[in-house]
């Protein structure tokens, strides 16, 4: 008569060693902070990207739109149009943490007797809480009695110049992205140049009819 073999009975540290439940969830938990990086990290360079492309329009809008103002321009046109411009930007809070600097940018013959003496900014006026921010090339009236715009405005390479008997409408876009989350994307500064001709537009010194405040530049030096 042969003996009844019982079966051998794990212990415990053996059963926890041979238990598979669990794994999915050990890896899930591995994996989280690489699935999460990577997601967040999305969101941010997404959300970078759409400030990039709005602050872009922003600052064409306010170029186009100030040189479709027909006959003249008054400091109301230059109100309703940044006021335009700050309604897009609300998405983004482009008020508190941007910056928009419009020239009027002219070509310059009074002050010498040389006809292609240059250009100079006729008219300059601002808006945005970033007040550190003003003009990379010029401050009003740089030009009016020297050749020092005489190649126009912008970066080397794409300067631009008006032609005789009109202007052109040069816009300077600055904004300081703010992060969704902190530690993924640092703030930094989004900067776009636009420039549009002015269109039908007879006079173009600026008046201010119904006395309006300024929308000023306050600084005279341009930034470096």
């Amino acid at each position: 008569m042969t003996a009844r073999l019982r079966p051998l009975r794990l212990r415990p540290l053996d059963r926890l060693r041979s238990d598979q439940r669990g794994v999915a969830l050990i890896e899930f938990a591995y994996a989280l902070p690489l699935i999460l990086a990577l997601g967040f990290g999305g969101l941010e360079i997404a959300n970078l990207a759409a400030a990039h492309l709005k602050v872009s329009q922003m600052g064409m809008m306010v170029a186009d739109n100030a040189g479709r103002v027909i006959t003249r321009i008054d400091e109301a046109d230059i109100n309703e149009v940044f006021d335009g411009a700050r309604q897009i930007g609300n998405s983004i809070d482009f008020a508190a943490n941007g910056r928009i600097v419009l020239s009027s940018l002219q070509p310059n013959t009074k002050a010498t007797n040389d006809p292609l003496h240059g250009q100079w900014v006729n008219w300059q006026r601002c808006t945005g809480a970033l007040t550190a921010v003003n003009s990379k090339y010029a401050a009003q009236d740089k030009g009016k009695a020297d050749a020092s715009l005489k190649d126009g405005m912008g970066a080397t390479g794409r300067r631009i110049k008006s032609l005789p008997g009109t202007a052109v409408m040069f816009v300077e876009i600055s904004y300081t992205y703010q992060p969704l989350l902190r530690g993924i994307i640092s703030p930094r500064r989004i900067r776009y140049e636009s420039a549009f001709n002015v269109r039908e537009r007879t006079e173009h010194n600026i008046t201010n009819t119904k006395s309006l405040t300024l929308n000023s530049c306050g600084a005279v030096t341009p930034n470096a």
